[in-house]
């Protein structure tokens, strides 16, 4: 059973039939997290790095920032019984789709962002597939906790 992550959306479940999945990671970043022990899993998909760019955008659509998604998901997680120090944590994403010059640099700036709110809560990722030119496809299975990524023009890969 695959659920869809949209664009700005999460996704948590403790389904062990369930495979979440986001599409569309450009600049954008997939954030999977996982908890082994009670198989709780989730996908965020963000397109921003801070909800200061955008103040009503960040009341109508928090999980479209970093700063205010990432929170959110992590919450919803313990809702589900998951502990963050069980938590396992991979991304992807971050490429500089149609900013081929490298004058937004939102790809990179999604990344700073992560990092920064991980590392002052004490978060480590795990594995992650950042960067680059080309979109990814992120997967969560909840059964087993595997994490993989497709990306265009070069196949799957686990994370």
């Amino acid at each position: 059973m695959q659920i869809t992550v949209g664009v700005a959306d999460m996704q948590v479940t403790n389904n062990p039939q369930a495979v979440l999945v986001t599409h569309s990671l450009g600049s954008c970043m997939g954030v999977a997290v996982y908890d082994p022990q009670v198989r709780v899993g989730g996908i965020l998909h963000y397109m921003l790095p801070e909800a200061s760019l955008d103040g009503n955008k960040s009341t109508e659509k928090p999980l479209m920032f970093a700063d205010t998604g990432i929170p959110l998901l992590f919450k919803e997680c313990y809702r589900y019984g998951a502990v963050k120090s069980r938590m396992i944590v991979k991304i992807a994403g971050g490429s500089q789709i149609m900013d081929s010059g490298c004058f937004f640099n939102i790809g990179k700036r999604n990344y700073a962002a992560l990092r920064k709110i991980f590392l002052r809560n004490n978060v480590l990722i795990k594995n992650e597939d950042i960067g680059g030119f080309s979109p990814r496809t992120l997967y969560l299975q909840i059964s087993t906790g595997k994490v993989w990524v497709k990306i265009t023009g070069e196949g799957e890969k686990l994370l």
